[in-house]
């Protein structure tokens, strides 16, 4: 951006003001330049000066600017923002893109020394997976494995996790890395979510060049990564965005944050072309592929709460946020996390009066899912339909389903330990839980340690519980997983057209008291389909229509009685089924203690018996005979 096209920052849309904004070194040294229209003065001291207070000069619209042939790269400075009633604040640049680690608050000259990418071919065939495969591995880059060798910290650098992270992510079959917020923030509890730097990416695990180095290494093994976007609210450390320019240039002040935190105030131009300009600098000099928004309800409702009234100014921000984005970058995903119940389409065109995402994480089917499955098994049967009323909304969004970081943190304790009963009926459900997962419609969303059945709550000083593997349910379990990802992956039945009526179908969800469930993914010639005993008893002779009768065309309904006679004899018979077993959760392959065995089940005028165990999963392959 020049200065010549500031327009477009004043009114909120500029995408690229950290191009002008910030800190700028070049051959004859090193420009500064800060937005701060209400200060009285701005002063910039740092290494470059002996942290001794020199005065930058103001232009006509409040943009204060700074020149020296002394700061180099990798040199620290702060601003000194002077205002009425004399106030007077150290405060870190808000455009910067390098942070001194915490607890120190300064900013840094960009370090970067022009990292290269090699990723031409992953850029070039990246796509929304609309009709694809998507399983994301969500994680903190701090926590996936420790460094013995830091004793302070534990943090290994972008570059020494590219290679772990990658070949396990690929090894469980997953095919995007979900990265929990990487700008810099000073409170490691926040996880990223309380941010200060929101151009810099945290130096806690290294510079720029280094997160680049990582991202080109996860393309390389054609993984995409995506980051999560925090653009609602920010932290309420004195040495950010709070009271930048000795008032409220960037919050909110009339709107709280259930977090503690300043909320935006998007209402403004200039926060808005801030944020706007963060999320296309992620996306254009880090190659992310997917920005994952948070708190979405907070741009669509004040405080997120739909009775405090709608937020106008929030949604308007996020919709041209979402087009622009769009426009530049048509091959990026966009993803909501949002907690609302907004009917009027988080994932639908802007056009049609939507938001603008291409896909919004399923919050409902999380909730009931995860709270059938807590319950005791004879209580299961009350409460059935939380297993099935997921698919009455599902066609309304773009959903993605979600086991997040959220779910294990904050005394809600693991996945597996949601889950009533001994330990090996915990992992005989979670099994069975995991299949239902995959065999329902929607893109797929698993948090670090998940895969390998972690019993202790998640926190952000110690890494995954991969020893666990060493106990044969914990493998069996990891075991199951990297399979039903690899068969997902592998068969379009689980992903094409899946955001389309008819392509899933329940075979079974009657509240008949024996908590079975029979699950089905269509394609033209046969699919997938899974049996599910969420109940603690064996069922024996379990019947269920697997085929259906044609339904008549509505041309046909209105035919006379003489009409149908003469076209009964061209109505299409029952095209009975072979349904042959792929996976059944009680293997001992997967820490059950059955054999590894054939199975065949042959529908018979539609109809299909089978037997099947406690907490017992199967998944069949469908072919029409």
């Amino acid at each position: 951006m020049k200065k010549e096209e500031l327009k477009g920052f004043y009114e909120g849309t500029c995408t690229d003001a950290y191009e002008y904004l910030g800190a700028h070194a070049g051959k004859s040294g090193t420009v500064f330049r800060t937005y701060a229209p209400s200060a009285s003065g701005v002063n910039i001291f740092g290494e470059f000066n002996s942290w001794q207070e020199e005065p930058m000069t103001r232009d006509d619209r409040g943009i204060w600017s700074f020149e020296s042939k002394k700061a180099k790269p990798g040199m620290m400075y702060k601003y000194v923002i002077y205002g009425a009633n004399g106030y007077r604040m150290e405060h870190a640049d808000p455009y910067a893109f390098e942070a001194e680690l915490r607890p120190g608050s300064a900013s840094k000259i960009s370090s970067s020394k022009g990292f290269v990418f090699d990723d031409a071919e992953w850029m070039k065939k990246r796509s929304l997976c609309i009709d694809g495969p998507m399983a994301v591995y969500e994680m903190h880059m701090g926590a996936f494995k420790r460094n013995p060798k830091d004793k302070e910290n534990g943090w290994f650098n972008y570059r020494e996790l590219a290679k772990p992270v990658t070949e396990h992510v690929k090894k469980s079959g997953f095919t995007h890395i979900e990265l929990m917020p990487l700008c810099e923030y000073p409170f490691d509890g926040s996880w990223g979510y309380q941010v200060t730097g929101f151009f810099a990416p945290t130096c806690r695990y290294g510079n720029a060049d280094d997160l680049k180095y990582f991202i080109n290494e996860c393309h390389k093994a054609g993984i995409g990564v995506i980051m999560d976007y925090v653009p609602v609210h920010f932290a309420i450390d004195d040495f950010a965005l709070k009271k930048y320019d000795s008032t409220a240039l960037y919050e909110n002040e009339q709107m709280g944050s259930q977090w503690g935190t300043c909320i935006f105030n998007h209402a403004r131009g200039e926060v808005s072309s801030f944020l706007m300009s963060a999320a296309n600098y992620w996306i254009k000099e880090f190659h992310f592929d997917g920005l994952r928004t948070d708190a979405v309800s907070c741009l669509i409702y004040n405080g997120g709460e739909e009775n405090r009234g709608e937020n106008g100014s929030g949604r308007h921000f996020i919709r041209t946020l979402n087009k622009t984005l769009k426009e530049m970058y048509p091959d990026v995903i966009l993803f909501a996390e949002d907690s609302s119940s907004w009917q009027g389409g988080v994932t639908k065109p802007i056009e049609e009066g939507g938001l603008g995402f291409d896909y919004k994480w399923n919050m409902g089917w999380m909730y009931d899912s995860l709270y059938f499955m807590g319950l005791d098994p004879e209580a299961r049967a009350r409460e059935y339909h939380k297993m099935t009323f997921s698919m009455w909304y599902f066609y309304n969004e773009r959903f993605i389903l979600s086991l997040s970081h959220d779910e294990v943190v904050g005394g809600r304790g693991t996945i597996l330990n949601k889950i009533p009963g001994t330990e090996e009926e915990k992992f005989a459900q979670l099994r069975a839980y995991y299949v239902y997962m995959m065999m329902h419609p929607g893109k797929k969303l698993q948090f670090m340690g998940n895969e390998v059945g972690e019993e202790t709550e998640w926190n952000e000083s110690r890494e995954v519980e991969f020893d666990l593997l060493k106990n044969a349910r914990n493998k069996g379990l990891y075991t199951l997983l990297c399979e039903l990802n690899k068969l997902y992956a592998e068969n379009p039945a689980f992903y094409e057209d899946e955001y389309e009526p008819g392509q899933f179908e329940w075979l079974h969800c009657e509240q008949d008291g024996r908590v079975l469930f029979v699950m089905k993914r269509n394609v033209k010639k046969g699919g997938y389909a899974a049996v599910l005993n969420f109940s603690d008893k064996v069922v024996e002779d379990f019947e269920f229509t697997a085929v259906k009768l044609p339904e008549e065309k509505d041309e046909e309904k209105t035919d006379t009685s003489e009409e149908k006679a003469k076209k009964s004899k061209k109505i299409p018979k029952i095209k009975d089924e072979q349904w042959e077993l792929v996976a059944d959760t009680n293997w001992k392959a997967y820490g059950g203690s059955k054999a590894k065995k054939a199975q065949k089940l042959n529908s018979k005028e539609g109809i299909i018996k089978t037997d099947i165990d406690a907490f017992e999963a199967r998944i069949y392959k469908v072919i029409v005979k």
